[in-house]
């Protein structure tokens, strides 16, 4: 579909058809405003989107986005969403070797088996207590800080006030988080997992003094007031084909294949120049809403650039034929995979990682996560697959910055691969190449995506997945009173990018419309 070539004008002009975008317009169109989405790309979704990745294979896989956390209730409501999530019956497990024997730490199945679980791990009662202590904590700054996400941006003191708990203002927003996992955990391993949440995506120790490590924190812990990971029914693309649909349902114009190329404005309002395969079209706007990274916005505007974001994940997705069996005998592998599977992810071990990356090296022992979605959602698995018990498995890889792909992008790739299926493989009692699927030309079903790699496929400056670091849920100098203002008054920023965006979330698309009908014309 196309915009007809020339000059139109709309209320409200979106770039990118990512989930923030489609959020955005859904609530505009439903409000009644005119709305036009421009797509670069042949498809709606951005990195949320469900795709077959292996050549004649019937698997749809989140490809690259692929849990939601901090996706609003509220907005699911609001908009008439016709989709689900569904909640994991295990937290996660951690495989480690303690005297000479493979053991590890299954988190879930309740709370007496999971009291069980730490005691045989660590020989006592103090780390569980230490666990419950540590995410009530969490638990009651996530009840009172995630509703803040779709109202006006709180000032700093206005956040500490609903927070109502100095000890945990202090552990998540003014010291490193190393320092509250040191003082409240004793157990290495313990530690580790409790510090994962502080470096998805994040390239920062645990001491790190800019913070970044406790934004990601915080991110991660107050999802849905709970910090729940739940798994998307029908993958994650089901997400945003239902907001497409109700985006065009309310009235709302998406066309793909059309590349925004330059974004003017005044006071008054603002013109997006777009590219086709035609050639360029100019469409008009009271206000435009760019769902895309900071960078990307300076660039159409031809404003100076921010700060140079880095990546720093490496996500791998694969098909088995079965799970491969563990070397641990107490845990079940259906069980173990079915949460976050942590591999070389304790404190010492991240640690570690950190500081080889930091010097330019690649991690000996990369550090990941691995969780199977079709045990949760075999939807995504075609009827053939799903009868023959094959399995999905999606690896998350953390401590690899962008620059260290920088010599040699394909080689660096393999290398890394290769070295963190062997962490995985010394925790399993098979290897698990002997558990991968071919597809129709015989190749085994694993593709990995590097920070450039999302870089170049999905225009993530330096590969970074929240589009740049992840900023405090308050108002600041340089902030609106949404957060998703920019310089030009007409312009507006709706993607991850935003104040309090990151992940799948759709808060920044809300916050920009919010901002769009309180200005009313």
């Amino acid at each position: 579909m196309s915009v007809n070539q020339g000059t139109r004008a709309y209320d409200a002009v979106i770039v990118g058809a990512g989930h923030n975008g489609l959020v955005a317009a859904a609530y505009l169109a439903r409000a009644g405003r005119s709305v036009l989405v421009l797509e670069r790309l042949g498809h709606t979704g951005g990195a949320a989107v469900s795709s077959t990745p292996f050549a004649g294979v019937e698997a749809r896989l989140s490809r690259y986005s692929y849990l939601v956390s901090l996706l609003p209730r509220k907005i699911v409501a609001d908009l008439g969403l016709d989709f689900r999530l569904r909640s994991r019956t295990i937290s996660s497990y951690t495989p480690v070797e303690r005297a000479g024997r493979p053991t590890g730490l299954l988190v879930g199945g309740g709370e007496a088996r999971t009291r069980d679980a730490f005691a045989r791990l660590t020989g006592g009662a103090r780390e569980y207590a230490a666990w419950q202590r540590f995410y009530g904590m969490t638990g009651r700054v996530a009840e009172r800080v995630f509703p803040t996400l779709t109202e006006p941006l709180p000032t700093r003191d206005e956040l500490r006030r609903r927070v109502d708990d100095e000890s945990a203002w202090r552990a998540l927003f003014e010291e490193p988080i190393g320092a509250a996992v040191e003082e409240y955990f004793e157990d290495d391993l313990v530690r580790g997992v409790v510090l994962t949440d502080a470096l998805i995506g994040t390239f920062a120790d645990a001491h790190d003094p800019s913070l970044a490590q406790n934004r990601c924190f915080l991110y991660h812990v107050i999802g849905g007031g709970t910090g729940a990971w739940d798994v998307p029914v029908g993958g994650m693309g089901a997400l945003t084909d239902a907001l497409a649909a109700a985006a065009r349902a309310a009235g709302a114009e998406i066309v793909t294949g059309h590349e925004a190329v330059r974004v003017t404005g005044d006071e008054y309002g603002a013109e997006v120049t777009y590219r086709t395969a035609e050639g360029e079209g100019v469409a008009a706007a009271r206000h435009v809403l760019v769902n895309a990274a900071p960078q990307e916005l300076a660039t159409l505007t031809g404003d100076t650039p921010p700060e140079p974001a880095e990546g720093a994940q490496l996500k791998v997705n694969m098909l088995l034929t079965r799970l491969p069996k563990l070397r641990d005998p107490d845990v079940d592998p259906r069980e173990a995979f079915a949460g976050t599977f942590h591999i070389a992810e304790g404190y010492g071990q991240l640690a570690t990682a950190h500081a080889q990356a930091a010097a330019g090296r690649l991690p000996a022992a990369p550090p990941s996560e691995i969780y199977c979605h079709s045990l949760t959602d075999p939807t995504i698995l075609g009827p053939e697959l799903a009868g023959r018990g094959y399995q999905t498995l999606t690896l998350f890889g953390l401590h690899t910055p962008a620059r260290l792909f920088d010599r040699d992008n394909d080689g660096v790739r393999e290398e890394l691969l290769a070295a963190t299926l062997a962490e995985l493989d010394a925790h399993l009692a098979e290897p698990l190449a002997d558990c991968l699927a071919t597809d129709a030309d015989g190749r085994p079903c694993i593709e990995a995506k590097t920070p450039l790699d999302l870089e170049r496929d999905l225009r993530l400056p330096g590969g970074n997945i929240f589009h740049r670091a992840l900023s405090w849920p308050y108002s600041q100098a340089e902030t609106g009173r949404w957060g998703v203002e920019t310089p030009h008054p007409r312009v507006l920023l709706c993607g991850a990018g935003a104040v309090r965006g990151g992940g799948v979330s759709g808060v920044p698309g809300h916050n920009a419309a919010m901002a769009v009908l309180e200005q009313g014309a």
